[in-house]
Parts: structure tokens; sequence; C-alpha cells
């Protein structure tokens, strides 16, 4: 225990050396003074919380918000001192205010040791005294043996030793760790990977010595030494030998591995990022906007107190006949006295802060967000995915984007390659019906006969079908029983039951079209690799693999061929192998690529290198001796891959089609017309990403693109950017482009970002390629730190984008076929890129406007709430009587004015969404803050004062200077004072303020379904009759019951009714006229949308406007018609929703009904659709 409170501390690290020794099987050495090493357990502890610091740690985390902070100090101040009103007033919102959201954090919490639990405690198989026992995942120990079987996880992070396959190697997916999806080849030392059986393995003596623990999961450095007849053997362990927690044995009936990280010291473990805390601009404003109410609260706190002494310096106000001070009183100093008073007065006035406007906006982000998951525009048919939302904080962010940052490869295209062209030896070639045929030539052969290739195309087949890594599935069909021959594949390879697996779609697509051209791999086999070239059988010895890293940006393979000849395969970049060639069609071939990526290509280069036998036996050893060290194995390595992948004959290049995803051309479009700028971030090279920018609408033929490409030093890309920025002044082109390469960009973020950011903001479309990972991360942080502080939003699909996606404002993973890991990073997660545009367009639009008029609306409410209190003190002597009884104190938040706000929030829709859809340009309406501006604000805040005076002043004319009207219809002019006394007036004020302050949101509302009638009608009639119960009642359980009576007094009274009526006409009829004022003669973009939707609208049933579903009754039946039954617009008509019992709905033929799943900008009419 000491010791771990040592190691939080930081006085104790855990790993003192650089290194790690793990004694296989716990076997330590028995002489010499050995000192074991301490590791970490095997627990895996995602949770936040433990049931002993729940409590205080929460706490701590829920007053560290300046509100919750603010209302702790109030509700301190009234215990400790005398003041007007009740601590229960303050302490009860904020118990229910810090109750709710520890529930809400303390259930996440739990379901995450739920999840905990069932890891920890997952059954594992260790061996352990000779024999193999079963624990659980908790119990392994660092230097366990660990069997895994098929189809199971790996519970730690395991060196593999051997595998019931007699080469030791065995095949597992990461899918779960870097989303990919191929078989991985991982392989086990020549000396334990005989070890196949419980009693070999308890005799092996062997020790691993490997790194500390690190997060990347690509690196492991290692060497074991294994004692043979004692003879020490020490073997090099590399990433191919360590099978990390999380990822899944497969193709592979057993293995057994020792455990080496285990627990929070796991690869997997290391690598959960914490994400950090991303917090929206509405939030921003509204932490502005509490800080300035703290101010005007300050202000008539200080004022109150001040006007006190100044009317106290009158000797009978000081001391009035009929309230004599205390000696105390008259002895206690008045520094104190003054201090009490001003803390006094800010209790008073203290629910000028709206406590409950923290859960309202809570719970607002957490309901809206389903509706997102709800939408059935946002769900992919052909994947069977819906749009997911991992957090709910940053809904309102997606309607204030102004610049999206996009990667290619799977995001704007589908990430399914097709081999279209190669060039081999200068000349071009394309597939033609399985056939290679050169440019210019048809196919003319007759079907089936053997096609005539020459050795310099065989080779670079041969290059194709061998430098690689991908993986072989052989599926039989279930039809082969008994009759069929489910070893086919031995003697002939057959298209139908042999799949290829890969972690690259291009490998895939390249080995794939190898085969149709009579060139297949038909898989590996230990070390050997067999292809068949027009099904004569060879087979190749593989010697090394040479793996692919972002800096060489190539790979290779050295194979021993069946001659005995040893031969370097190689497949890279142009600007990767081109350099390192001597011989070849180089010029050619060079003219070839760059017109392949002309036509949005992705393209390979393949080149091969003859060994003599010496020179193999050089290569052989420098590869051996820098993957055995221990100390700079990585650098040690390239230099080994430098030396050998030099002197290449150039075989040939390859181009593959990427298609592009629907509908990526008017989604760009509809995001330029929104005024958002887009730009794209990928690693291809530049020709084949302007082509694709070009073919994907990014670009325009119109559009003057400019160019900062192979920049060398400062001062030449200082001087292009200033060139370039003359040119954007002089040219007189209403739209520029701008394409920037790696280097380029690295050399302008360097020096010159001001004048880099210049020349990009004056362009419409920015493209960014040969682009490393976190440098996309640097050009997004670059567009946020900027001056302007513009929202942006990345979106991607792969491992390569999670920085991208983490930097950004909003982050958005599409799920496609790079894994998950984009998608488990990610805010949002779409399936497709054009869904983009409902999001933002119509969900972002929706979920700002909703949220920005719930917050101004809240500060509105409170100064209504408060401002008529501290106009009291006026009237009262400053003597900090409380306007309204201390229930209703409690409850104006809480319940009375508490459910429209949150009902508006949700179900606001000031355009119809189909309008959002087809008018793009009205996202610019909202962009900016604009409806959390200072005016809107200042414009609520006096909005909330005018009406305070109204309902004061009010009052106190209308009723305070009148007889009575009693229910009897006679005037009592004696006992006006006795009925109109200090609670009476405080109540009538009270009852107009929750009459105005709800129904000025009903003017707000534009779109209107039962539950905001509900709400609406229901908080004001809730109201009356709590008041008549509260009143008419006497509560034993009450202290003092001052409103007994008074309301129902109140009610009995024409002149009051009369009061209310007036009063609260007077508050909303200057909204009415201001409204109809500006709507006429200054309507915006929006106001004019509303009154053209309106009629397009009308046919729509109210599942339409909610979430636009179609395709019928799929699967979401249920939702839809509880969706029906919440809107309530469903009107019985002919043409529209047909109320029946079976709720079923349809359009008639005849109707046009515009679809927001069609076209993003020309919503075309469709048929008849059936909800």
């Amino acid at each position: 225990m000491l010791r771990w409170i040592r190691q939080q501390l930081g006085f104790d690290p855990p790993h003192q050396s650089e290194t790690r020794t793990v004694y296989v099987a716990n076997r330590f050495p028995q002489h010499g003074h050995y000192i074991p090493q301490r590791f970490a357990d095997n627990r895996i502890i995602s949770s936040k919380y433990t049931i002993w610091n729940f409590v205080p740690k929460n706490l701590f985390e829920q007053f560290r918000r300046i509100a919750n902070f603010y209302f702790l100090i109030i509700f301190l101040v009234q215990l400790m001192i005398d003041t007007p009103t009740s601590p229960v007033t303050s302490g009860l919102p904020l118990f229910f205010v810090i109750t709710v959201t520890a529930i809400k954090q303390g259930y996440e919490d739990w379901l995450r040791h739920k999840a905990d639990n069932e890891v920890n405690g997952a059954p594992v198989f260790v061996v352990r005294s000779g024999s193999l026992v079963q624990t659980r995942s908790k119990n392994i120990r660092v230097g366990d043996i660990v069997r895994v079987a098929k189809d199971e996880t790996f519970p730690a992070d395991l060196v593999l030793l051997s595998s019931d396959r007699a080469d030791g190697t065995c095949h597992i997916t990461t899918a779960s760790l870097d989303g990919e999806t191929n078989l991985k080849t991982h392989y086990s030392v020549a000396e334990t990977s005989v070890c196949q059986s419980v009693s070999q393995l308890e005799a092996l003596q062997a020790v691993v010595e490997c790194q500390q623990p690190e997060a990347d999961l690509y690196r492991f450095v290692g060497r074991v030494t294994v004692t043979q007849h004692g003879e020490e053997i020490v073997r090099p362990l590399g990433p191919e030998n360590l099978l990390l927690r999380g990822a899944r044995l497969k193709n592979t009936k057993e293995i057994f591995g020792v455990a080496v990280y285990t627990g929070m010291e796991s690869k997997m473990a290391l690598n959960y990022k914490c994400k950090s805390q991303k917090r929206s601009a509405v939030e921003k404003s509204m932490n502005t906007f509490l800080l300035i109410y703290l101010g005007i609260l300050l202000s008539e706190a200080v004022l109150s107190t001040i006007l006190k002494y100044a009317w106290q310096a009158e000797d009978k106000w000081d001391e009035p006949f009929y309230n004599q001070k205390t000696d105390q009183e008259r002895n206690s100093s008045p520094i104190l006295k003054f201090i009490s008073d001003f803390l006094a007065f800010l209790v008073l006035y203290n629910f000028i802060i709206p406590i409950s406007l923290y859960v309202t906006v809570e719970m607002q982000k957490f309901l809206g967000s389903f509706f997102i998951g709800w939408d059935l525009d946002l769900y992919h048919e052909e994947s069977d995915q819906k749009a997911q939302v991992n957090t709910s904080d940053l809904n309102e962010e997606l309607g204030q984007v102004e610049y999206v940052f996009t990667d290619k490869t799977g995001t704007l295209t589908e990430n399914e390659m097709q081999f279209r062209e190669c060039s081999i030896s200068g000349t071009k070639y394309r597939e033609v019906n399985g056939k290679l045929v050169p440019e210019g030539m048809t196919d003319d052969s007759p079907d089936g006969s053997t096609p005539h290739l020459v050795g310099e195309e065989l080779l670079f087949l041969k290059a194709v079908s061998l430098c690689h890594t991908v993986q072989i599935s052989y599926d039989q069909p279930d039809c082969l029983v008994g009759g069929g021959d489910p070893f086919s594949h031995v003697n002939g390879f057959s298209s139908n039951h042999m799949e290829y697996y890969a972690s690259s779609p291009d490998e895939k697509a390249l080995v794939e079209a190898a085969k149709r051209i009579g060139v297949a791999f038909t898989g590996t086999s230990g070390d050997t690799m067999e292809i068949k070239t027009f099904g004569k059988t060879e087979k190749y010895k593989l010697l090394h693999v040479l793996e692919f890293d972002a800096d060489r940006r190539r790979m290779s393979v050295i194979l021993q061929t069946p001659s005995g000849g040893q031969v370097l395969f190689t497949k890279g970049a142009e600007s990767a192998i081109l350099p390192f060639t001597t011989s070849g069609e180089i010029e050619k071939t060079r003219l070839h690529v760059d017109e392949f990526a002309l036509k949005g290509l992705r393209t390979l280069v393949v080149a091969c290198r003859h060994f003599s036998p010496e020179e193999y036996i050089d290569v052989d050893r420098r590869l051996n001796a820098a993957r055995t060290a221990l100390q700079q194995r990585e650098e040690r390595l390239q230099e080994a891959f430098s030396y050998i992948e030099r002197d290449l004959q150039l075989l040939g290049a390859t181009g593959v089609e990427d298609k592009l995803q629907d509908k990526v051309q008017e989604t760009i479009e509809a995001l330029r017309l929104a005024g958002i700028k887009v730009w794209v971030l990928t690693g291809d090279k530049h020709e084949t990403a302007v082509s694709v920018s070009l073919s994907c609408g990014h670009f325009h033929r119109t559009m003057n693109i400019l160019e900062l490409l192979q920049q060398r030093s400062d001062n030449e890309c200082a001087e292009q950017l200033r060139r370039l920025a003359r040119r954007i002044k002089e040219d007189h082109v209403i739209q520029h482009g701008l394409v920037v390469d790696g280097a380029s960009l690295s050399l302008a973020l360097r020096e010159h970002e001001k004048l880099f950011m210049e020349v990009c903001k004056n362009c419409s479309a920015v493209l960014c390629c040969r682009m490393a990972p976190l440098q996309k991360a640097k050009v997004v942080r670059l567009l946020k730190t900027s001056p302007e502080k513009p929202i942006t939003l990345a979106i991607g699909d792969g491992a390569n984008d999670v920085s991208m996606i983490q930097e950004a404002h909003v982050g958005i993973g599409i799920m496609g076929k790079e894994g998950r890991q984009a998608v488990r990073n990610s805010d949002y997660a779409i399936a497709r890129f054009k869904f983009l545009a409902k999001l933002l367009l119509v969900h972002g639009h929706f979920y700002y406007i909703r949220i920005a008029t719930l917050v101004q609306y809240f500060f509105y409410k409170n100064v209504c709430f408060i401002t008529p209190q501290f106009l009291y003190q006026f009237f009262c002597l400053f003597s900090q009587q409380t306007l309204y009884d201390s229930v209703y104190l409690t409850l104006y938040n809480i319940c009375f004015t508490s459910l429209p706000i949150l009902v508006y929030s949700l179900f606001e829709q000031l355009v119809h969404p189909h309008v959002l859809q087809s008018k793009p340009g009205l996202y610019r309406d909202i962009s900016k803050n604009a409806m959390l501006s200072f005016r809107t604000f200042l414009y609520w805040t006096l909005l909330g004062f005018c009406h305070a005076f109204v309902f004061f002043f009010g009052s106190y004319i209308l009723m305070g200077e009148d007889t009575t009207l009693m229910g009897n219809g006679q005037i009592l002019r004696a006992n006006r004072q006795l009925m109109f006394g200090n609670w009476t007036f405080g109540t009538l004020v009270f009852t107009v303020m929750v009459i105005t302050v709800t129904l000025k949101l009903a003017l707000e509302t534009h779109f209107w379904t039962w539950m905001n009638h509900f709400v609406t009608w229901g908080s004001i009639a809730f109201y009356f009759i709590f008041s008549l119960f509260y009143g008419g009642i006497i509560w034993p359980f009450l202290h003092t019951q001052d409103m007994y009576f008074v309301f129902v007094q109140l009610l009995s009274s024409g002149s009051a009714w009369f009061a209310i009526i007036i009063i609260v006409i007077t508050c909303l009829f200057p909204d009415v006229v201001k409204k109809v004022f500006y709507r006429h003669l200054h309507p915006t973009s929006t106001q004019k949308s509303q009154s053209l939707s309106a009629p397009q609208a009308q046919d729509l049933s109210c599942l339409e406007s909610l979430c636009c579903y179609q395709h019928g009754q799929s699967g979401c039946t249920r939702l839809a018609r509880l969706l029906e039954h919440m809107t309530g617009q469903c009107k019985a008509s002919a043409n529209n929703c047909h109320a029946s019992s079976r709720s079923n709905r349809s359009w008639s033929d005849t109707e046009n009904f515009y679809s927001n799943d069609r076209s993003i900008l020309t919503l075309s009419p469709i048929e008849a659709t059936h909800c």
C-alpha cells in the first residue's frame, strides 16, 4: 500500500530500468543476487470511480462548475447568517441538480465497472506446476505461459512460444486495436516452436528481455535467450512475435505464449486515450453570460446595501418605534453589519443566476442526440449501419461549422479498388476479359486460348503475386458434402472457394488481378510461397520481409527462386522507388505513372533486384544483425533496408481505381453554398489527389489552381507564398484553389504561418497531398487557433485520421473499410460522406437554434423573476423582505417554467427539414454564433427587465391604489389593506410572471406538437392547481404558512383577474407587433423560407418533419408510430395521414413528395411512399 501511494505521488516510479526481464513460467534463477521486478497485475480499469471515492470525487468535479460552486456559497451563507429566505430555497435546487448529475455519472461508471468485471473475470488457461490450470484473466502474472484457443482474444500481451502448427506460426486479426480486418501472421522462434505440449513447456528454460511498456502498437524490441543442453541461444523478437491483448486468434487451433505486459501496461490499455474535453461555442457563451449576470447580481446587492444605509441615515428610519435595536446590534461593527447586509441581499437576489440551466441543457443534449440515430435518412441500407452519437455535448456545434477537413480515400471514395491499367517495360496495358492487352490493341484471341506473355510481363506479374502480405481463406460451400472434393484447391485453385484478405485494398486488388490474368497466388506454407502460372505450380522460399513503413513508403520481399537464386521484389510510391532504379524504362514509366495519376488512379511502382550468392550472404548478415539489436534497432534496420533496396531493375507500374462515393459532388456543393470551406487532406500523390478533387467537385474546372509543391528551403517557400498572394490579388478570378504537398507544408508552417494562412483563406478550396497523420492534425490546429477562431470539423475513416478527428472542434468517423478506430475516436459516426449534408444543414441547424433559444430564455425568465424582488426593496426600506413565498422561490425554475422550454428545445423547427436541405444558404443565417451574439443577449436581458417592471408597477398601479372588488360585488375599503397585503401582492406579481414567461415561449414556438400544447397550458394549470392546494390547506409539517387562503382570496377578486389579463397583454403585445413589423419590412432569408415551406410541408406527415422516414415499414414502425403520436401533426384528411386503427398512412399516387434522401440540391418528386 505504501509503495502504491509513493508511486501515485511520483516518488517511486514503477520502472527504473529501460528494459524488463521476464522469466518464462516464472522460473527464477536459484543462485546469485536476483531481485524480482514488480509488474502490474492483469486487471483492466476503465472506470473513473470506486465505491469509496465516488461521493468526494464526484462532488469535487461538480463543484468545479461556476454555477454549482456559487450556489453552494449562497447556501452556506444562508446557514451562517440571518437571511431573508430559507436555506431550503437554495439548497433544494442545488441538491436536485447535484443528485441528478451524480446519478447519471454513477450509472455510466457502473456500466464501465460491469464491463471491466466481465473482462477481468473471463476464464483463461495457464500452465502452472506442470499442468493446465483454469483461472480468471485478472490472475495472470508476467511470466505465466497462457494457452489461447481459436477465435479467443488474447488476455495479455504475449510473446508467441508455439502453436499447433509445425512451423510455430499463427494467424490473428487486430480489428479491435487498429481496425485492420486482414489476417496477420505471427511467428515463434524455432527453439520454442517445438514445445507444443504442457510437459515440454514446463521443461523450457527461457528468458525474455524486452523494452518497458509503450503505447506504439507496431513497435516491440526484445530478445529471447533459450537454454538448451547448457548452451544459450539468443533470438531477436519484434512486433511479429508479439500477440497483443484484444487481438483474436484465427485459423489456428491453439497457441501458447508467455505474458510480458499485463493489465494497464498492455499496449491496448496504453492506447486508451482520455479524449480531451471539447467545449462548444454555446457553452463558452453561456459561461460569459453567467459572469455578466453575476456582475448584475453584485451591482444590485451593492446598490441595495448602500441605499439601505443612506435611508437609515435618518434616525426615524434607522430605529423606528416598532423595531427597537438590541444592545448587541447597537455595539456591533459597522463593517460587519455592512458585509452581513450585503450577503443578505446577495442571497435575496441570487435566483438571477439560473442553476437549473445546466441540468436542462444536459437533458436537452442527451435526449436530442437520439434524433440523429433515429433518422433513417442517415441509415445506410447496404451495410446496415445507422448514424451513432459518441458524445452529445457538441450537438449545437454541428450548426456552427466553418471549415470541413476531409480525408480522401474511404471518405470521399469507396476504398474499393479495381485494377485498371499497368505499365510494363515502358508499354501500357489494360485488362480485358482477364487478359493483359497492350494500349491500342483489342482482345482478338479466342476465349480459352493461353495468352502469350513474354519474360518481362511474366516477371512483373510474379512480382505482383509475391510481393505482398495477403492471406488466403478457403471457404467451402455447404453443398460440398459427400460428392464434392473439399481439397480442390490443392490440385487446382477455384475462385469460388479462395478468398484473399489484405490490410491494404490496393494489395488485394493487384493480387486478384494477377490471378485473373493467370498468375495466381495460392498460399503460404511455413516459409514457402506458392504461385500457379497458368496452372503450373512454382514454389518460392520466403527469406526475408522488409515491412512497409511510412518513411520508406515501400515494402519488399527477398525470395529464393525455384532455380535456387535470390531475388528481391519491391513495390511502393514512385517517389520511393524510381530514385533507386538503375535499369529499365524509367522515363517512360514515369510518364505513365503521371498519366495514371491524372486519370485519378492510385499508382504503385514495381521493381526487382537479383543477388549473387556473395551479395545475399552480406544482406542476410546485415538484416540479422539489425534485427537482434536491442538498442537503436529501428535506425539500424533503416540503414540495412536502404543498403538492400538500391540498384533496382524497374519492372513497371500499376494503376488502381478507387470509385467516388455516391453524391459526393452534391454534398460538397451544398456545403460550399452553406458558406463552409472544404479542405481535402490526403496521403496520395498530388496528380491523383487533384484528379479526384476535380471529379468530386472540390475543385471546379473554372477555378484558378495555385500550387505550393516541392519547396526545398524556407526562402524558396516564402517567395512562392508571396507570389501566390500577389496572384490572388491581381487575378480577377472569382475562385481560387490551392494545392500543397506535405514537405512544402512543413516549411510553410515552420516560419511563414501568417502568410500561408492569408493565402489559404483567400482560396475557396484547399487540397493538401502527401500528408502524414500528424500533419493533418497540425493543419486543423492552425485553423483552430487563427485569430478568427473558426469552428472546424474533421471527417475520416482510418486510423491515420484519428489525430485530425480528435484535434477538430467536431470529429466525424466514417464507418468504412479501414476498421473502426476513427469511429471509436470520433464525436459522431456516419456510414457515408453524403450524410454529412443532412447532419450539418438540418440537425446542426435545429440543435443550434433550440439550445440558443433555451439559454437566452433561461436568462430572460430569471431576470423577470428577480427584478420585482429588487424593486420591492424600494417600498420596504430595504429591509430584505422577500416578495415571494419560499416555496414559489424554490419551485419557479424546477416545476413552473422548466418543462415548456425543455420540450421546445427538443422539437422546435424554424424551417421544414426539406427546405433546409434544398436551400443550404440558410445555414449562413446561424453561422458565427449569430443567435447568441451580444446584441441578441442584450435584447433578451432588456426584455426581461421591461417585463419585470410591467409586472411590478402594473400590479402596484392596478391593485395597490384601488378598492378591492370581492367575489360578492361588495366594495370594502376598510378591508383593502387586510386583504391586499405583502403576500397577496407578491402572489399577483408571481402569477402574472408565470403566465407571461410561458406565453412568451409560446410566441417563439414555430413547430407545435401535442407535447408543446400539453406542457405549455399544463404548466399554467399546474401552477394554479398547486397554489390552490398549497394555500387552501393547513399543512402540519410547515413551520409557518403565510400563504394560507391568500391565492383563493386573490382569485375571488374580479380586479385581480382584470389586472392579470391587462398586464399579460401589455407585456406581450409589443412583441407581437415587433415580430409582424420585422417579418414584413425586413424579413430574413429564414423567414422567407418559412412562408415558402408552408405549402410544401403541409402534405407531409408529422413523422416526416421529424426524421423524414422512407422505404416504408422498415423495422422501425413502432418508433414511427411513437413519433407520430408525440408530434401530433397528423391530420385526418383525404390526402394526408388517415386515422385508422392500424395507424396506416400513405401518399396518394398523384401527389409529389419531396424526399431529402434524393439529390441534395435538386429535390425530385418520388412515387407513393408508405410510412
